[in-house]
């Protein structure tokens, strides 16, 4: 009852922090950047501004589709990012390229999740029946109920090594915003509000991965038990 009790608390407090993210992407998406630069230009300037020009600035479809490729050096941008003006859309542009920056810099964490992609991509294509069957044979081969927390707790790992991952691109990008005259006294606030926001849903998806790793531990400790 305990464990259910935290399940749905945090997947309620996913939704509010899902549903603010989006309020204020879309209210920070109304307001324009004073010096009418593109996503795609403040992502470009960044860059350069941090001597990257190995690094390729590119539209990507959907709706908060952002992200930093560095297995082939690609600041992927949203459409609504890539070509808006905005403070929304600088905020997220200079959040990917703060992980072009992480990435020419070698820092720590990020080289640290990037290896550990392959593993979470193994196993995140198998644990769900491998916990499926852990769970329906607990009782007479433990064993795969046990691969499968192992399998869940390398993706939950993962999930915490983003957040300082996240946190410090947020940084970089905001510092950067300031220096370079991007944001002023009225637009940088907002900016490092919507990254925030941002951050908060790497942490609740951490907590969420947590509880659930906890979840299948019990289960496979009261299961050892009954025998």
């Amino acid at each position: 009852m305990t464990y259910w009790i935290i399940f749905i608390g945090i997947s309620l407090l996913s939704w509010l922090v899902s549903s603010r993210l989006q309020r204020k992407f879309e209210a920070y998406s109304q307001i324009p950047l004073p010096n009418g630069m593109t996503g795609r230009e403040v992502a470009e300037k960044m860059l350069h501004d941090n001597g990257i020009y190995d690094v390729t600035v590119t539209s990507t479809p959907g709706h908060l589709t952002d992200h930093y490729n560095p297995a082939n050096k690609t600041v992927n941008l949203s459409e609504s990012v890539y070509y808006g003006n905005s403070i929304a859309a600088a905020a997220v542009a200079a959040h990917e390229c703060g992980h072009a920056v992480q990435h020419a810099r070698a820092y720590a964490p990020l080289k640290l999740r990037s290896a550990l992609v392959p593993v979470v991509s193994f196993a995140s294509n198998i644990m769900v029946w491998v916990l499926l069957g852990g769970m329906l044979l607990l009782h007479s081969f433990p064993q795969l109920m046990l691969f499968g927390i192992i399998l869940f707790a390398s993706t939950t790992l993962f999930s915490f090594i983003t957040l300082p991952v996240e946190i410090n691109a947020s940084q970089r990008a905001l510092a950067w915003l300031n220096c370079s005259g991007i944001t002023n006294s009225y637009t940088h606030d907002k900016a490092a509000d919507a990254l925030k926001s941002a951050a908060y849903t790497y942490v609740v998806a951490a907590l969420g991965s947590l509880a659930t790793l906890l979840y299948y531990i019990m289960l496979f400790i009261g299961g050892s038990r009954d025998e």
